[in-house]
């Protein structure tokens, strides 16, 4: 269980021993080995606006145009293939989830290709031939680069299709609050509060896999995903602000941490009361078992 962070500065003075945030799992406000590819998109679209500039010197417009219509469907197609690496992870890190609405990453390697056929044949003048060479190799390349996206649902099969798009609608929101609270700590230029957003965000996600584990206890949990979440992301978000603003003081900052640190604890304790509820459920099933064997005149040790 967490401890309240403390130290020289805290207001009780005291230093507390405890797990301090940098050794907590990796929260998701993050840095995807992807993520160098996706700038590397971007470098190489940057071309197209010197041709472009080039085209408009020399007069020709219509070159001009394709080269900037190519340069806007590769940086778009590069943002698409971004949002859709952030959805795969949240996906990847669920154990009930839907595929996301919208193949991003598809549709991003479509623009990109077309980025590049449009450059190509309109800017460049190289013919249809080479045209489509070059738009498949870029559609291409960017797929096998970054891979489709996911298409399946994912521990849904087999199970109350009701109660599972009830717990999948409820973790998918409280996801989407977690996501926007680490997103205003990363505007936050204080390494240790954005390390107690993280350690929260890990308590919170660590609550929403025993709720996928088990739907019933979707109900104990929902003033957690909701209330508490929602009322930790309005905290994080208005104290980002203050300091953005200048207005952030001592106090401050040490009742935003105490905030933190207390939902927090509380996160990591209706986590425990879950997974205790749900093992007293399962040791009344096994006596109520138990008990029919031995009517059954069977010797259940």
């Amino acid at each position: 269980m967490a401890k309240r962070f403390g130290g020289e500065h805290s207001p009780k003075g005291a230093v507390q021993t405890g797990t301090p945030p940098a050794t907590r799992p990796f929260a998701g406000r993050a840095v995807q080995p992807s993520r160098m590819r996706i700038t590397l998109i971007y470098m190489a679209a940057m071309p197209l606006l010197l041709a472009a500039f080039t085209r408009m010197v020399s007069g020709n417009a219509t070159a001009m145009l394709a080269n900037l219509l190519g340069f806007a469907l590769i940086v778009g197609g590069a943002a698409l293939i971004g949002e859709g690496m952030k959805a795969e992870t949240a996906y990847n890190a669920r154990k009930l989830a839907r595929p996301p609405a919208i193949p991003r990453k598809l549709f991003g390697a479509i623009a990109i290709g077309l980025g590049v056929g449009a450059a190509t044949l309109l800017g460049w003048g190289l013919g249809v031939i080479n045209t489509i060479i070059f738009a498949g190799a870029a559609f291409g390349a960017t797929m096998l680069s970054f891979g489709m996206d996911p298409m399946r649902k994912k521990g849904m099969t087999g199970v109350d299709e009701f109660e599972l798009n009830r717990v999948a609608n409820a973790v998918e929101t409280a996801e989407g609050t977690v996501r926007q609270m680490i997103d205003a700590a990363a505007r936050i230029p204080d390494r240790v509060l954005e390390g107690r957003v993280d350690a929260l965000a890990v308590a919170a996600r660590e609550m929403f896999r025993v709720v996928e584990d088990d739907p019933r206890d979707l109900a104990a949990a929902r003033k957690f995903m909701t209330v508490y979440l929602t009322g930790a992301r309005d905290a994080t978000m208005q104290y980002a602000e203050l300091t953005r603003r200048g207005g952030s003081s001592y106090g401050a900052r040490n009742d935003f941490e105490a905030l933190l640190s207390d939902l927090e604890t509380s996160f990591e304790a209706q986590r425990e009361k879950l997974l205790l509820d749900n093992r007293s459920d399962l040791d009344v099933e096994i006596e109520v078992l138990r008990e029919r064997l031995q009517r059954e005149g069977v010797n259940a040790q």
